[in-house]
């Protein structure tokens, strides 16, 4: 009687964890960037660090061979993680401003499948080619 009773109190902490997770400001790292074309077939691979950071409001990406940081603003979000940093899904829709000031509108993808993390970035205004990250570190900021 006493584990049924456990029972609903556990899935409850489980539940308000997983929650809390997609409410934090969190930093990927990556060693490894893919660039894939419009039907998810690898064009080229480049060895490089990077790191994306996703706030409630913001994403910051800095790829590790260009000078040029990538900001843009979070217009909406959802967020599903099964299991903190291990087995979910976030999914991120934000306007970044290119170097020609012309908005890009992106869909960001933050994946966890038995505990591989991947990050897929997918532009509007190009859908021929999207940018796939193996995440080597998931840290709150």
């Amino acid at each position: 009687m006493k584990n049924l009773l456990l029972l609903p109190v556990l899935v409850l902490a489980v539940h308000f964890h997983s929650f809390a997770q997609c409410s934090e400001e969190v930093i990927l790292s990556a060693s490894k960037t893919e660039y894939l074309n419009g039907s998810d077939v690898l064009q080229r691979t480049v060895d490089e660090s990077s790191t994306i950071e996703i706030s409630k409001t913001k994403v910051v990406i800095k790829p590790g061979n260009v000078d040029q940081v990538m900001i843009g603003t979070i217009t909406s979000d959802t967020c599903n993680w099964k299991t903190p940093y291990t087995e979910g899904l976030t999914v991120i829709h934000a306007s970044f401003d290119d170097p020609s000031a012309e908005p890009r509108h992106a869909t960001l993808k933050v994946e966890g499948i038995a505990g591989k993390i991947t990050f897929l970035m997918e532009i509007q205004e190009m859908p021929d080619r999207k940018i796939r990250v193996s995440i080597d570190k998931f840290a709150k900021k």
